[in-house]
């Protein structure tokens, strides 16, 4: 279908509409049921291309013209609401349950929810997911879209657990409220529709068969070019995303990391084309693995997903996701700072990206590695700036006197955090030691450290086990620049060798040649 039979963007459109839509943009009580001219359109086109199944143009009026609209008419409003835009839309049900979906995404962006519209929205994703899972859905929607549905959901039970456990200002109509609907976002019920939406979908079938070259999930990705449906499939890949962050919330990671090994992150995937998606899974996988002290698979993979958006960034500057992709950015180059101290694997960082975090935390890192209380206290400013919203899923106590709790699991994990590093502080000098020799008898160490020899033998192996651990396929790994083995009271040193890098030196000396050639290209010669 031709976009130029119609025209939704169109300023003159919008000039039109504008008289009849202006008392709402002077601040005047908010009316659901009036439709501006330019919304009808819109939700009349959105329908009809639904059920055309044409991708390309609902992903023109999803990221584009849903925005635009939004900015222009309802910068400090609701959308009209689903029972006003329902006549223009043969009252769908399936469309309805979409247009809340967004409406309700709207809103939390753009206003505060009351807490009815909370527990209303929870309702509205209980009714679309079991469309999904138990109706028959023939629509294709973009990937954009089933991953914004995935991520706002998780979103709002992380919104919804933060503000029910701030007890302490609730009037009694708040509480009478949530004794009434305290089925509401319920961790259960948020954990079991994510997990009924990865079974339904049979996803983990799909990636399965895909690497035997039976299927072709990724290569289309996760489209149906056949005539079917690709909303169960992607709404159940994306779940495992979903998954993995619902559990690093609730501070299981061991749980969360299971959720996503059916997806391989070391390739490109579906979850890769949404940038959104990618950057959300690298971003709570590799906090997993650094709660873990996988530091190692964490420092890579934080690593990569940095020089991606350091090398794609500008191409996202008008994207509506624009402001939480450079928020993550800094959070993650945060925790590359954290994971590299606890862990010197420099050579596992690329040259960019290693610049940035000299630019960012240069000074922060070498602190850090001095594990006194300014240490501690820079290891705890960059856990709580870069770490999750942690959340606690249980109901509130009810009795006098309401107390806050929205605090205590991010508490909870710091407090597990700190522990960790402190226990690293003993590490710091037998590893300086180990670095200076090939060879050296636990005697010769002992002196050294001030220390007896029972004391070193113990550090020593407090050493190989906090180096050492157990990956995603159960095998034992090192962390470990500087590893040894004893001998007859003698310490045997193996420093891990550094792979050079030529590719990136050259890379970088080519694009200077280049400049100078175009400087040079420019100079008029007389």
């Amino acid at each position: 279908m031709a976009a130029a039979s119609y025209d939704y963007e169109d300023p003159s459109h919008y000039e039109a509409d504008s008289a009849t839509h202006r008392p709402q943009q002077d601040h005047q009580p908010y009316d659901p049921s009036f439709v501006p001219d330019s919304v009808k359109t819109f939700v009349v086109h959105l329908y009809r291309h639904i059920r055309e199944k044409n991708v390309y143009e609902i992903h023109q009026m999803y990221e584009g013209s849903f925005q635009k609209l939004s900015d222009r008419l309802f910068k400090d409003t609701p959308w009209p609401s689903v029972d006003a835009v329902a006549p223009y839309v043969d009252h769908d049900h399936v469309f309805c349950l979409l247009y809340k979906e967004m409406w309700f995404r709207h809103l939390y962006a753009r206003l505060s929810p009351t807490p009815k519209q909370r527990i209303d929205s929870w309702d509205n994703y209980c009714s679309l997911f079991q469309v999904v899972l138990h109706g028959v859905v023939n629509m294709q929607l973009p990937n954009q879209w089933l991953w914004d549905m995935v991520d706002e959901f998780v979103y709002q039970f992380q919104s919804f657990c933060q503000y029910r456990a701030k007890m302490k200002n609730k009037t009694e109509q708040e509480i009478a409220l949530l004794r009434q609907y305290d089925q509401a976002w319920n961790v259960y019920g948020v954990l079991n529709f994510l997990q009924a939406l990865v079974e339904k979908s049979m996803i983990v079938q799909i990636l399965e068969q895909e690497k035997e070259g039976l299927e072709q999930f990724t290569a289309t990705d996760g489209y149906d070019y056949n005539g079917g449906s690709n909303v169960l499939k992607v709404l159940g890949y994306f779940s495992m995303v979903g998954l993995l962050r619902v559990h690093c919330l609730l501070g299981d990671y061991h749980t969360g990391l299971k959720c996503l090994t059916p997806i391989d992150i070391s390739q490109s995937g579906v979850y890769t084309i949404v940038i959104g998606s990618h950057i959300t899974t690298i971003y709570h996988y590799g906090f997993a693995n650094l709660m873990l002290r996988r530091y190692v698979e964490a420092i890579r993979e934080f690593s990569k997903i940095l020089l991606y958006i350091f090398k794609t960034k500008q191409y996202h500057q008008k994207s509506p996701q624009y402001e939480q992709i450079l928020k993550k950015n800094e959070q993650m180059y945060a925790l590359l700072a954290i994971s590299l101290s606890l862990c010197p694997q420099v050579k596992l960082v690329t040259e960019d990206v290693n610049t940035q975090l000299r630019e960012k935390y240069g000074d922060k890192m070498i602190r850090m590695q001095r594990y006194d209380d300014e240490a501690y206290a820079l290891y705890d400013e960059l856990f709580s700036y870069a770490c999750p919203k942690f959340i606690t899923p249980s109901a509130p106590v009810y009795e006098e006197p309401l107390v806050n709790y929205n605090q205590d699991a991010y508490r909870l994990q710091l407090k597990l955090f700190l522990y960790e590093v402190k226990q690293q502080q003993l590490l710091s000098g037998v590893r300086t030691f180990l670095k200076l020799y090939s060879t050296i008898s636990i005697g010769k160490l002992a002196s050294y450290m001030e220390v007896d020899e029972p004391t070193v033998r113990s550090i020593l192996m407090t050493y190989k086990h906090k180096t050492h651990v157990v990956d995603g396929d159960g095998k034992v790994t090192s962390n470990a620049d500087v590893d040894f083995y004893i001998n007859d009271d003698t310490i045997h040193v193996v420093e891990s060798k550094t792979t050079k890098r030529y590719g990136d030196y050259f890379m970088r000396q080519i694009i200077k040649l280049e400049e100078i050639i175009n400087d040079m290209d420019r100079v008029k010669l007389d």
